[in-house]
């Protein structure tokens, strides 16, 4: 198969990176040319965070503002597909990712271009691809399939695990008694059966039934508790990025906002999530069905 594969991601831990090189071993297998591209911040984050570091990257996130990035050197010009691998942070597209997708010759190569997106989350990744989606349909891309990794545990034991492992560095059972953290092993190496559907779709050049495919393998999948705390966190999470940055010392307002989203998780999540199931979900199973749906489509 003589095809030319763009794979552009970041990582800072490692797993987007194991997740790409699995999702595209079908595609080399198949004799495609893939060429991976791990972009790198000019002042890049350090891992393991601090929590205030972690904290403080907040309202650039949430508005959308990009960083510096090293500069990107291409290979080609055009390519046949382009793999995009992303993180959510704080509901958003990543700033990296941002980034990615402000760079002029990243644009370029986007413009008329089937493209696939993988995301890799906690479990809240609505939003980051809703605004992933507008940005490559500005790009001119046409987009065809997305996949949706996530921490499949539950709430509240996802949050504890993806704090230790972002602060401490270490992808490893908090305490022996907690799960490990992020994407599971087994879900990463399952991206290789993803990775050979697309390669089916790329050799024919046919991509119209992609993303239907991608769905009957449960390549996204949405649960309404999470679908209804994101969706409802979101207009939140913007009120205080706009509040914050207009502040001249940020640290304090930083410092609540965390403790904000502490007490949102813990006590109330359970509360909205009881007050929708016995007044909301009932008496709304068509809007549901059509949010969920706008989530699911590739088409904005």
């Amino acid at each position: 198969m003589d095809k030319k594969v763009l794979a552009i991601y970041y990582t800072q831990t490692g797993q987007m990176r194991d997740i790409i090189n699995a999702f595209t071993a079908p595609l080399e297998a198949a004799g495609a040319s893939v060429e991976k591209v791990e972009v790198k911040l000019v002042s890049d984050y350090a891992f393991p965070w601090t929590g205030s570091r972690f904290y403080s990257v907040m309202p650039d996130c949430v508005l959308e503002v990009p960083a510096q990035l090293e500069p990107i050197h291409l290979k080609e010009k055009k390519y046949d597909l382009v793999i995009l691998g992303y993180q959510p942070w704080f509901l958003w597209p990543s700033i990296p990712t941002n980034s990615i997708l402000s760079d002029p010759n990243v644009r370029a190569v986007l413009q008329n271009t089937p493209v696939v997106t993988i995301s890799e989350a906690r479990n809240m990744w609505l939003n980051a691809y809703s605004r992933v989606r507008s940005k490559l349909k500005e790009a001119g891309a046409n987009l065809v399939g997305n996949i949706a990794l996530v921490d499949r545990h539950l709430n509240a034991i996802s949050f504890i695990t993806i704090f230790h492992w972002m602060l401490r560095g270490k992808k490893d059972r908090y305490l022996n008694i907690f799960p490990k953290p992020g994407v599971s092993d087994e879900d990463i190496a399952n991206t290789k059966t993803y990775g050979e559907t697309v390669s089916k779709h790329l050799e024919t050049n046919e991509w119209e039934k992609l993303h239907d495919e991608l769905l009957q393998q449960k390549a996204v999948t949405i649960k309404y508790p999470l679908l209804i705390l994101e969706t409802t966190a979101i207009s939140t999470y913007v009120k205080w990025a706009n509040f914050i940055v207009r502040k001249r010392n940020r640290r304090p307002w930083l410092t609540a906002f965390k403790y904000y989203l502490y007490v949102a998780l813990f006590f109330g999540a359970p509360i909205l999530l009881t007050l929708d199931a016995i007044f909301v979900k009932p008496f709304s199973s068509k809007r549901i069905n059509a949010k969920k749906q706008s989530f699911l489509q590739v088409i904005s």
